[in-house]
């Protein structure tokens, strides 16, 4: 269907029916025509030509692929009559071919938002490169990157988009793109969306944009139930001795991070120039969060100590733990927890020593400020979570002898109603 605009704009949807493919489909293409010049480009759609409706430009039918081949048309038609429509007020005129690569995001755009991010990630590839930033930060962007661009050509039929093209529908329809077609659980799309709501706010930065075009977007990350020991649990696997002896590093590092609340990473980049005699007379873990990099200094009690002293000379380097993979490290603390008897409601991991580190020394009395400082974490609103986990731990607990005080209680509740008689 075509549609007019001030006497000089039309847009016109046709069949390539030259080109048909294997299937007998054949590609939808669009005709932007502006003071009679024709610039054409594809929409990247493909139909049955017996289902083309000629006179109005759209798909014959109420079928589920009809209805969305139409939206993607329709959506096609308000992006390109918005592109029109800021052409003429942002810079007084407008042709088919401008009209046409801005619609396709093709070398007219600095300030597009894929550019920017890809431009961004390969200034954080250096930094990996120099060991100041986390690889597997930089995968995440990575990923973020990919399913960003594969939305914009889904849902917007372009390769890129100007930072003052985004509305706040834009934000909300890549978080239900994450969720419905990329399956991404609630707090994955919560970490995805974050680098997107920065690239805005660096657009502000750079004076690309005025107003970040998502500041109504809310999402905060759900709490979920973290895995950790009780204080006897790693008591028992601390005495634990393995049947096979693979196992007896990890076990070590695992008992290590539980007395520290170092991350897989953070033990594996462990210095023998990160500990240090401190002010108090007492040996201290100095560094800095790889993931983060906010300081955390802890305190080494003697467990800790003397795994230290029991790897010292193992390692050639300047490192502290031979540290086997991720996966490695994950797999034989399943056989450790299995072999111990240990029965948790969660999956227990390599990171479930770190939380718990932090149930374990919360319990016992360390304030929220200094187990904060000990982890490494940039509010204290993060340790908070270990201070409800703690809470829940007594709850429990507390329902696991409620029963054996049901006698006092009857006893207790009859001698009052005595009383009131």
């Amino acid at each position: 269907m075509e549609q007019e605009k001030r006497s000089t704009f039309k847009l016109l949807f046709y069949l390539k029916k030259n080109e048909p493919k294997k299937n007998g489909n054949v590609p939808v293409m669009g005709r932007i025509t502006i003071d009679g010049t024709p610039k054409s480009f594809s929409t990247k759609l493909d139909i049955n030509p017996n289902n083309w409706d000629l006179k109005h430009g759209r798909v014959l039918g109420k079928s589920a692929q009809a209805l969305n081949t139409n939206l993607k048309l329709d959506n096609i038609r308000v992006r390109i009559n918005k592109i029109y429509d800021d052409m003429l007020k942002d810079e007084g005129f407008a042709t088919a071919q401008k009209v046409k690569l801005s619609f396709l995001g093709v070398g007219v755009m600095d300030d597009a938002i894929l550019k920017v991010f890809k431009d961004q990630n390969e200034d954080f590839e250096r930094m990996v490169s120099k060991g100041k930033r986390s690889q597997n930060t930089y995968y995440k962007y990575k990923t973020v990157y990919n399913h960003l661009s594969e939305f914009i050509r889904e849902r917007y039929h372009r390769e890129d988009m100007a930072f003052r093209e985004l509305t706040s529908d834009f934000i909300r329809e890549f978080d239900f793109f994450l969720r419905i077609d990329k399956e991404c659980t609630h707090n994955t799309v919560w970490v995805y969306t974050m680098p997107v709501i920065a690239l805005a706010e660096l657009a502000i930065k750079k004076g690309l944009i005025r107003q970040n075009p998502f500041e109504d977007y809310e999402i905060s990350m759900e709490e979920t139930d973290r895995s950790y020991l009780l204080k006897e649990d790693a008591e028992k696997l601390m005495l634990l001795k393995p049947c096979k002896s693979k196992y007896e590093l990890v076990k070590d590092l695992f008992i290590f991070s539980c007395f520290t609340g170092l991350s897989y990473i953070d033990i594996q980049k462990l210095k023998w120039s990160n500990i240090q005699s401190f002010f108090d007379g007492h040996q201290w873990i100095i560094s800095r969060r790889k993931k983060s990099d906010v300081a955390s200094n802890v305190r080494l009690l003697e467990i800790p100590k003397r795994i230290i002293e029991k790897y010292r000379g193992v390692t050639r380097n300047e490192y502290v733990f031979p540290v086997p993979s991720n996966a490695t490290c994950n797999s034989h603390v399943k056989k450790l927890i299995e072999e111990a008897e240990i029965i948790t409601e969660q999956k227990v991991t390599f990171h479930t020593a770190r939380h718990t580190f932090a149930t374990m020394f919360l319990t016992e009395g360390v304030p929220l400020e200094s187990l904060s400082k000990m982890m490494g974490h940039k509010n204290i609103s993060t340790t908070q979570i270990y201070a409800k986990i703690t809470s829940q731990k007594i709850s429990k607990d507390m329902d696991l002898v409620s029963h054996k005080f049901a006698g006092m209680e009857a006893a207790f509740i009859e001698m009052e109603e005595e009383v009131i008689v």
